[in-house]
């Protein structure tokens, strides 16, 4: 069996593995649909050593061999990659802070005992049981191949304290921008003004909902300023994931107000401490997600509440991943979010 790897510097390689077989504790799931992550054109970009097992870490499928000691899954079942659930054994579990799960954190980032040498750019992937979630039948495996990144989402503006009737700013209208932008909503933004270059995702922006949208720069100051009465508004979301983006988005945010950073920048951020703190800013930051969010938000995107379907612009084989990674570093992609299906 072979599985698409992100090697080096705009390099994606075919690897030959063994057929996967499931651990007595763990699964074998035959992969219908894996997205391609911001972390995944990251690390095509520039080139540094990454973590294989999260080469591919947005999929759905359906399980083929289930191990001798999983009782609650069977040979069938349609499910999405999760995050372990809480340990209860580890230090923060026996502290009382299930959510900070060392176990959870560690299958996050595919350094769990049972991380498999590839991700989900591949036919089949073995996991452990604990790392699936059975899909919401009324799902499709399209749908269910972007709980992941939904989820990413869910759990940071769940996290970031947002308030009924908050001016809220997103930066970066990607799939997680794009994301933030809906559960934003959901959660009671009065008004949300989407900060994003690319025309086509501004359009998107506005088709799901987003009250305005405005390029960065000049422009979005004057629309936040004019919008919140001069003060700023009232949360910033951060989901460019460039280090030039953190220090805007707390120059967006008014005085007391809020930024939650959820892109993930892979160079150090210059910042300017002294707004930081004449502002008197709060902020809080996001990684992955917990176990029992993927329920919650495959519930919310089956009622219609959350809108998969117009993120997702292109489906292509495996033998497409290295352009599509290409077309999505390029900065001037007409996509959103790329589906690799590993069956064509």
């Amino acid at each position: 069996m072979f599985a698409a790897l992100i090697t080096g510097l705009n390099k994606v390689e075919m690897v030959e593995f063994p057929d996967p077989t499931p651990a007595p504790n763990g699964v074998v799931v035959d992969i219908a649909f894996c997205g391609i992550c911001g972390t995944d054109i990251h690390a095509y970009q520039s080139g540094n050593p990454y973590n294989p097992a999260i080469c591919g870490h947005e999929w759905s499928g359906t399980l083929s061999a289930v191990g001798s000691d999983v009782k609650s899954f069977s040979e069938g079942d349609r499910v999405v990659v999760a995050v372990a659930p809480a340990c209860g054994q580890c230090a923060p579990c026996r502290a009382g802070q299930a959510d900070r799960c060392m176990v959870s954190l560690l299958s996050a980032l595919g350094r769990d005992a049972m991380a498999p040498k590839h991700g989900g750019f591949a036919p089949r992937i073995a996991v452990d049981a604990m790392r699936i979630v059975k899909t919401n039948p009324l799902l499709n495996d399209a749908q269910a191949a972007q709980v992941e990144p939904t989820t990413v989402a869910f759990h940071a503006v769940r996290r970031s304290g947002i308030r009924l009737g908050d001016i809220a700013v997103i930066q970066g209208a990607g799939p997680i921008g794009l994301g933030a932008m809906q559960w934003v909503k959901a959660a009671g933004a009065g008004v949300v003004i989407v900060v994003e270059p690319n025309e086509q995702r501004r359009a998107l922006a506005t088709e799901l909902g987003a009250h305005h949208v405005v390029v960065p720069g000049a422009d979005a100051d004057r629309l936040v300023k004019e919008l919140s009465h001069g003060l700023g508004a009232d949360i910033v979301y951060e989901c460019v994931g460039r280090s030039f983006a953190v220090q805007s988005a707390v120059d967006l945010a008014r005085r007391g107000g809020s930024m939650c950073l959820i892109g993930l920048a892979d160079q150090d951020a210059p910042i300017t401490p002294v707004t930081w703190l004449m502002k008197e800013i709060s902020v809080s930051s996001a990684l992955a997600y917990n176990h029992e969010e993927f329920e919650m938000c495959m519930g919310m995107i089956a009622d219609g509440r959350f809108r998969t379907e117009p993120l997702h612009s292109l489906t292509v084989g495996l033998d497409g991943l290295d352009g599509a990674l290409a077309d999505l570093a390029s900065g001037t992609s007409v996509h959103t979010k790329i589906l690799v299906d590993p069956r064509v």
